[in-house]
């Protein structure tokens, strides 16, 4: 009951801090995108501080990234919502891969769009990777970085999706380099599950991998086997 009763609270204060954060996103459209990012990443950086508060979740980072060496192609597991917040704002600025129905979200959706992501259809995966990869070259080439999750939807902590090369073919074409990510969110945030279980996340930041002279699906292999590997580990 206890734990129903904090995850509630961190509910109720997360869907209000959604509708005000987001309304003055849309209000600060006309600002340049470094400070419409500024305003919406608040809700980011709310939702850490008020989930660490409600529901006993903190976290720990192992290993660091340069952002002087960027921009990057950052690829993570998706297995909980906690990480499409922390690495939106950690990462910042950068623009995220996900599928376009997130937009029609009312005040949520509102203030996701401000932030440049590239929306995909799901439903035409052909026309989806060629935008993916236009739209991943221009924001890399404009000092953005670029997050993938390359399972494509959240996968319960432990188990493990196909992992998807765009990540990989926007890294190589752009002639940038891919961070991997591992964490266990999915442990204590649990996909499709209301009660949150206190704990501390750990987060690891893989090192630079470079994309010069190799193909995309070694490129990826790679990726894959450092992240499930470092999860592996976790758990």
């Amino acid at each position: 009951m206890l734990l129903f009763m904090r995850s509630l609270l961190f509910s109720l204060g997360y869907f209000v801090a959604v509708i005000v954060i987001s309304i003055l996103g849309v209000l600060a459209w006309p600002l340049p995108f470094k400070f419409r990012f500024q305003i919406v990443t608040l809700l980011n950086r709310f939702v850490m501080v008020w989930v660490s508060v409600c529901c006993g979740i903190r976290f720990q980072i192992k290993g660091h990234y340069d952002a002087s060496e960027g921009p990057y192609v950052v690829i993570s597991k998706h297995s909980s919502t906690w990480e499409t917040m922390f690495l939106q704002y950690y990462f910042q600025p950068i623009s995220t891969i996900l599928k376009r129905e997130l937009l029609r979200i009312p005040f949520f959706g509102w203030g996701l769009a401000t932030l440049r992501p590239i929306a995909i259809d799901r439903g035409s995966p052909i026309q989806a990777l060629k935008q993916i990869k236009r739209e991943g070259k221009q924001r890399l080439a404009d000092g953005t970085n670029v997050l993938i999750y390359p399972e494509g939807t959240r996968i319960p902590f432990g188990d493990k999706g196909t992992y998807a090369r765009s990540g990989a073919d926007i890294a190589k074409a752009a002639g940038v380099k891919i961070i991997p990510i591992a964490h266990d969110a999915g442990r204590h945030w649990p996909k499709g599950k209301f009660i949150k279980q206190p704990g501390t996340i750990t987060v690891t930041i893989g090192s630079p991998m470079s994309t010069d002279g190799r193909k995309s699906k070694e490129i990826m292999a790679d990726v894959e086997a450092w992240i499930e590997g470092t999860i592996a580990e976790m758990n």
